[in-house]
């Protein structure tokens, strides 16, 4: 007679190695995701933190060949100064004008129309960016 040979019982003789594998893994795994998102929570934080001033362009119009204007909206803090960057574009997208405006005044809102000159016709007004202080 031949003898049958028999599994172990389950659950006897402790973990497989599998299963001591795939729970390091899970470890790991949610250690690392923990870490990710807050390492995006911080860089979210420092990014809304950071800004004291925004921006947008309201409308725009092209006065001539030479000179666009912008209806430019800023937020800030009351006692913020800075600077507001914006650059016309031409009908293939290059730029044809860049200017910088400044503000000082000591409230939270500005709203003002501002003129760029530009080395030839534009299409469209661009906001590139804003920046607290000098």
């Amino acid at each position: 007679m031949a003898a049958v040979r028999e599994a172990l019982p389950e659950g006897r003789y402790g973990r497989s190695q599998d299963e001591r594998a795939d729970r390091k893994l899970k470890i790991i795994g949610s250690v690392l995701g923990v870490a990710f998102l807050a390492m995006v929570g911080w860089f979210g934080y420092d990014y809304v933190a950071g800004q004291d001033i925004s921006a947008e362009v309201i409308k725009s119009r092209i006065v001539s060949d030479g000179l666009a204007e912008a209806h430019l909206e800023v937020r800030k803090e009351r006692d913020a100064d800075g600077h507001c960057t914006l650059r016309a574009l031409s009908e293939d997208g290059g730029e044809v004008g860049r200017a910088d405006f400044r503000f000082d005044e000591r409230t939270g809102r500005i709203d003002e129309v501002v003129s760029l000159r530009t080395t030839s016709r534009a299409t469209a007004v661009e906001l590139k960016g804003c920046a607290a202080g000098g």
